[in-house]
């Protein structure tokens, strides 16, 4: 027979901590159904657990170049033996190659499908040219001659940006084929023609800076998931490139410095003995960097302009691409960077003067600082350097080198939006060594697989470089205004690099985002860190998908993350929650001691409307205050008051109890019921943060699964001794959600702010002079006004 007490419990508690109560289903929305559908079936090139199977395979392109680029007309030449290796099991009867440069042709599809405008009814006649396709500059290759190694001519198409070579016999499984190309292109003024490589001219001295890439037709990748990459470029999708070996030869003006993927073959014959002693002893410099070419023959190269040429050889094993900057401007620095097996790796740095002392202060230090942070992530780094190269306005990133950002004032003082702009263009780009350089996603298809792997590790290696560091991305509330906005500007990350309408937000914010809330708030980051690490390691110099890190991911750590991928990576969805009906309950204690004394704060709240406040405010007003013989037993009667009986009925109903029943009887627990509403389609795991009146906290964590029967209500009943003041839902914005208004009970007033001006809006106070913050402060110091 059951209890008093039992009874009464089992009709308050129809929830318990761990039973859900559902409001409506979502009776066609699976959100937790598996992605079976969507992923490719496993076989033995790809497996279940997204590793590599027992015959995965991969084509290999093998380079022997040289190139020449005159100083005089900006232009570069060039000379290859290319060596394709036919690792497929396939027999191929034609090969595809690459031809980026012919982006800039002048029948270019990039222009034609391109949107164009006159902003604010205004135009250059740089604008105007190009718009109507009457532009002087024609920056695609020119093919000089397409061979076999004997010389014979090769039949070829070009299809804009590929072209197509006729294998004179068919190529199976194993095969070699060897062919040379020669060509030349102008190349591109960046800062007048755009790219993601070209030069920079410096009219104070007359000098150019090359940073070169794309600059040599090269091979197309051939996949087991779909044959040849042979999408065209249009600009945005990146590249997708077979690994191989690289022997390439740069002549460039003797006065030039250049930097370039690989190792120097040649560096009696390009580089002084004093440059020769310092890069020796760069290779041990552990904390500070040691400057090669320093900044005074970095500007008498400037002045003097040598008339004759050297050229600078380089090897590279096993990268997929290849990559070189050049110019007599070029200051250079370098220090050692230890790897965990024994090696050396050089972190380094190139940058003209106007970078200075910006560059030479952050550059190769940031280098070196993302070499151990991606590390400690993924693996070792395996090549022997990694470069940052100084170009005005870049970001972009090849094996062994990029080119980034960031300069000074004329008077060596910088602002802080640049500071951190260009030390996180660097971690990034150099990032980018590791994602897709290393572990080769295919970027023509799936840009998150690179940029948004990266952009996660950036933000973590910001933050392991500065305490408070400011990350632009990386953090659940930094992704929420992209999450809530217009569904027709959204795409899925899951959508190909071309077709993507807020690129950094859905590549890079989005994806990296989502990884930082699955380590931080879904799986934790043990479980996290080994899985990634996992996938790393799978994948390093090899060629994934996204249904190998996916799979990988899961694999690796017993978590069902299919309702994550589906909702974050295939949807345009987003998070949004909020707290609402909230009950507090407490058990019947039946102990008059206890029940009596809180009736009567009840009672006595309830009673204090007006017109009791009134009455009691004015002796007399009542007809029994003025006739003491209207009062009898019940004028002074409390049935609250506790009595002798009271306790005796209450001993005998403690009597009747088991020890159980009593236990929870004089807990003096709290019950809260609280409603947790899904608005937003996206399902996340649900926080909340208890804050008690004795100032103390308690989180609770319920997993994403909650909504797993497609419900947009769930109710969870939390039990404390303590009394809570205050629940709020997303505590630590990890989430993303998108209206935070509705996530704290009782509804917190949220802080806005409004401007306040001289006198009409349009007469807007001046609140700065133009300076930044250097140089404010000495002037400051100088006691300048």
């Amino acid at each position: 027979m059951k209890s008093t007490l039992k009874l009464f419990l089992s009709a308050i508690l129809l929830i318990s901590s761990t039973l859900i109560t559902f409001a409506q289903n979502e009776t066609t929305q699976q959100k937790f159904s598996q992605l079976d559908q969507e992923l490719p079936t496993p076989n033995t090139y790809r497996t279940a657990s997204g590793a590599p199977g027992h015959e995965y395979w991969q084509c290999q392109a093998d380079y022997k170049m040289k190139i020449d680029i005159n100083d005089a007309t900006q232009r570069l030449s060039g000379e290859e033996i290319i060596t394709f290796t036919n690792n497929s099991p396939d027999v191929l009867t034609y090969l595809w190659m690459q031809l980026d440069q012919n982006l800039f042709a002048k029948d270019s599809d990039s222009g034609k499908t391109r949107s164009s405008t006159i902003k604010d009814n205004k135009a250059t006649t740089d604008d105007l040219r190009r718009m109507s396709g009457e532009s002087d500059y024609d920056g695609g290759f020119k093919l000089e001659y397409v061979t076999d190694m004997t010389g014979k001519n090769i039949s070829y198409t070009v299809n804009k940006t590929m072209m197509r070579i006729e294998l004179p016999t068919a190529l199976g499984k194993g095969g070699k084929f060897s062919f040379k190309v020669k060509w030349y292109y102008n190349i591109n003024d960046n800062s007048k023609v755009g790219g993601r490589s070209g030069y920079e001219y410096f009219p104070d001295d007359k000098n150019y800076l090359y940073f070169i890439a794309q600059y040599f037709p090269r091979m197309c990748n051939y996949l087991d998931y779909q044959g040849w990459q042979n999408k065209q470029f249009l600009g945005a999708g990146e590249f997708t490139l077979p690994f191989g070996n690289y022997e390439v030869s740069i002549t460039v003006p003797s006065d030039h410095l250049v930097a370039a993927t690989g190792t120097l073959q040649n560096p009696k014959d390009v580089l002084s003995a004093t440059q020769i002693a310092r890069f020796e002893q760069a290779k041990k410099a552990l904390t500070q960097p040691v400057v090669i070419a320093n900044q005074d023959e970095a500007i008498e190269r400037e002045k003097t302009k040598a008339n004759s040429s050297k050229t600078w050889t380089f090897k590279a094993d096993n990268v997929r691409d290849f990559a070189f900057a050049s110019s007599r401007k070029f200051i250079w620095d370098a220090m050692a960077v230890p790897q965990s097996d024994g090696r050396i790796v050089l972190a380094q740095s190139m940058y003209p003067k106007e970078g200075n002392p910006l560059w030479g202060k952050y550059s190769t230090k940031a280098v070196a600082h993302t070499l151990k942070t991606y590390s400690s992530y993924t693996f070792d780094y395996p090549y022997p350097t990694a470069w940052s190269i100084n170009a005005k306005d870049m970001g972009m990133e090849y094996p062994m080198i990029c080119f980034n950002f960031g300069r000074c004032e004329k008077d060596g003082t910088y602002t802080e939006r640049m500071k951190y702009g260009m030390i996180s263009v660097i971690i990034h780009e150099v990032g980018h060594n590791y994602f897709p350089m290393i572990v080769n996603s295919d970027e023509r298809q799936w840009t998150w697989m690179d940029e948004g792997l990266n952009t996660f590790l950036q933000y973590r290696s910001e933050q392991e470089f500065e305490r408070g560091y400011p990350s632009s991305r990386g953090p659940a509330n930094r992704i929420v205004n992209y999450m809530k906005d217009d569904k027709s500007k959204l795409e899925p990350i899951m959508t190909n690099s071309e077709s993507i309408q807020q690129f950094g937000n859905n590549a890079y914010g989005k994806t990296a985002t989502g990884l930082n809330i699955l380590r931080e708030t879904v799986m934790g980051p043990e479980l996290f860190d080994y899985s990634f690490k996992t996938y790393a390691n799978r994948w390093k110099l090899k060629q994934p998908t996204p249904a190998d890190f996916f799979r990988t991911m899961e694999d690796a750590s017993a978590v069902d993350l299919d309702w994550f991928w589906r909702g974050w990576f295939y949807t345009t969805d987003n998070c949004d929650m909020a707290l609402e009906d909230i009950k507090w309950y407490r058990v019947n204690t039946k102990n008059p001691e206890v029940e009596n004394p809180a009736k009567k704060k009840e009672q006595d709240e309830a009673a204090k409307n007006i017109s009791v406040i009134k009455y009691q405010a004015q002796p007399g007003k009542v007809y029994e205050e003025r006739d003491s013989t209207l009062k009898d037993f019940y004028s002074d009667y409390d049935p609250l008051t506790v009595s002798i009986l009271d306790k005796d009925d209450y001993n005998k109903y403690l009597n009747g109890l088991s020890a159980n029943d009593k236990t929870e009887l004089q807990a003096g627990k709290n019950y809260y019921e609280v409603g947790i509403k899904r608005i937003g389609g996206l399902v996340m795991p649900v926080i909340i943060k208890m804050e008690f009146t004795d100032g103390t906290e308690r989180i609770e964590r319920i997993p994403a699964e909650i909504w797993r029967f497609g419900q947009t209500k769930a109710t969870k009943v939390f039990v404390d001794k303590r009394e809570v003041k205050r629940f709020t839902l997303d505590p630590f914005l990890e989430t993303a959600d998108i209206d935070v208004s509705n996530n704290t009970f009782p509804p917190q007033q949220q802080l806005s702010r409004f401007e306040l001006f001289k006198g009409r809006e349009g007469d807007r106070r001046d609140m700065g002079s133009g300076e930044n913050p250097i140089q404010r402060a000495a002037r400051a110091a100088k006691g300048n006004k």
